[in-house]
């Protein structure tokens, strides 16, 4: 009797214990992620009115080119915010970073509704992902460092779906202004004035966050090791003198983070080579079947499956959690990859009307979006340490965009090459094919906690 008491009052729920502390630091990170989601495809679906208004008549002719370029140029800046921005908050403290991020974010993306040609828009774009790149390693490193450990992977996930929220959030803004119209060929301006509104949620940062203690006493005690396994050896010459290593320098100069920090990298290259290709291609693909089938308004259906495709992906994010609890970091990021790599086939290869299409767009997005991306959130921050946790989880996370950024300046080179929109996505799409093997040969972190 008496073991059977114990047996059901130790049987807690997933959230038990959470305070309004860690539920701010959720609303807090999962709005700025949010925020970015809005920016992120508010380019895109203003890109051609407002290439339309800032191109001179013989840019004009060069439509595709130009749009390609700005949108390159933007996650450039994002990448590059990424690194530098996810350095300095192991530097200056993960609240800070986040407050300048959000600000600075918000003022250049409503100097963006100002742009009156292509080199300031270009500018102005690379400012604002600038700015807006660190915000996503800031959150992720404070939610997980201040974040029990039976929650964080849940609170982890919820926190990645904002950037889905924020991607529905534009889409239906946009479709409402698009239906009015109420400043005719320049309502796309009305996209960036509004994302401005990101600079009041300064004030509730700074009001509602505190910073995070396990980063604090890291610093306070100068344990400068990168991983939990790095020997003492390695750290003993800057613990004697005082003197902090170069974060981003200890990821590659100690053994084991150098393995998990280009081990974690391929797999990130891997989820944002396939992803673009998936998501970017996917539009296109599903108006030129709605073209093939005689279907009215052929184009919405662009717009139609872009939205599901997210609602897939927001799904993703709020189960990932749960998931990867129950099966196990390398578990879930294999079968997840597996996942991507079947659907692609299917959504490329198999399906051949818009209506197969509206099934399946989702279940890709739960997959090449959704689960492909928010282990991001989740596993990088257990394999290394709070001195340097930031600067491993944005370099993951954002030298991968250093790579992609080029992309949508040779997409459609990339999609003559291959010969179709198909056999390139594809043959992009083949990488998963790596990215489920390679998890086997991380160390699995299920139920072992933080490394301080």
């Amino acid at each position: 009797m008496e073991h059977g008491h114990i047996a059901v009052s130790a049987r807690t729920k997933w959230y038990d214990g959470l305070t309004p502390t860690h539920w701010r630091v959720l609303r807090a990170s999962f709005l700025g992620w949010i925020f970015d989601g809005y920016e992120a495809l508010a380019l895109v679906v203003v890109l051609m009115p407002m290439l339309h208004s800032v191109l001179s008549p013989a840019q004009a002719a060069s439509t595709t080119i130009y749009a390609g370029l700005v949108i390159g140029i933007t996650l450039l800046g994002w990448g590059i915010g990424g690194l530098v921005g996810g350095i300095l908050a192991d530097y200056v403290g993960r609240k800070r970073m986040m407050l300048w991020s959000v600000f600075l974010y918000a003022l250049f993306s409503g100097f963006t509704a100002f742009s009156e040609t292509f080199w300031t828009l270009c500018a102005l774009r690379f400012l604002t992902g600038l700015a807006m790149g660190s915000e996503w390693s800031t959150g992720v490193a404070l939610l997980s460092e201040t974040w029990p450990e039976r929650a964080r992977a849940k609170g982890a996930g919820f926190l990645q779906s904002g950037f889905g929220w924020g991607t529905l959030i534009a889409a239906v803004v946009w479709y409402a202004l698009a239906s009015t119209h109420p400043l005719g060929t320049e309502t796309w301006r009305l996209m960036f004035a509004l994302g401005a509104i990101p600079a009041f949620f300064v004030l509730y940062i700074r009001r509602g966050v505190n910073e995070s203690e396990k980063w604090q006493r890291a610093i306070r005690e100068k344990r400068w090791n990168a991983t939990a396994t790095t020997p003492a050896t390695q750290t003993a010459a800057g613990e004697a003198s005082g003197k902090r290593p170069f974060t981003l320098k200890q990821l590659f100069s100690e053994r084991e983070a150098l393995v998990r920090t280009l081990m974690l990298l391929v797999l990130s290259i891997i989820t944002t080579v396939g992803w673009w290709a998936i998501s970017s291609w996917l539009p296109t693909f599903t108006v030129a079947l709605a073209k093939a089938e005689g279907l009215p308004d052929a184009v919405s259906w662009g717009s139609k499956i872009s939205i599901v495709y997210t609602v897939g992906a927001i799904a993703a994010y709020m189960v990932a959690g749960f998931l990867v609890d129950a099966i196990g970091r390398r578990a879930f990021l294999s079968l997840t990859f597996v996942g991507a790599l079947l659907t692609t086939f299917i959504t490329y290869k198999l399906t051949t009307s818009v209506e197969a299409m509206m099934v399946v767009a989702p279940i890709n997005g739960f997959f090449t979006l959704g689960c492909a991306y928010v282990w991001m959130a989740i596993y990088p921050c257990e394999l290394f340490t709070s001195a340097v946790r930031s600067t491993a989880i944005s370099f993951v996370f954002n030298a991968a965009r250093l790579i992609a950024w080029v992309f949508p300046i040779v997409a459609g080179t990339m999609i003559k090459s291959f010969g179709g929109v198909p056999q390139a996505a594809m043959a992009l799409g083949s990488v998963y094919l790596i990215g489920i093997v390679l998890p086997w040969f991380l160390p699995e972190t299920r139920g072992k906690g933080m490394p301080d």
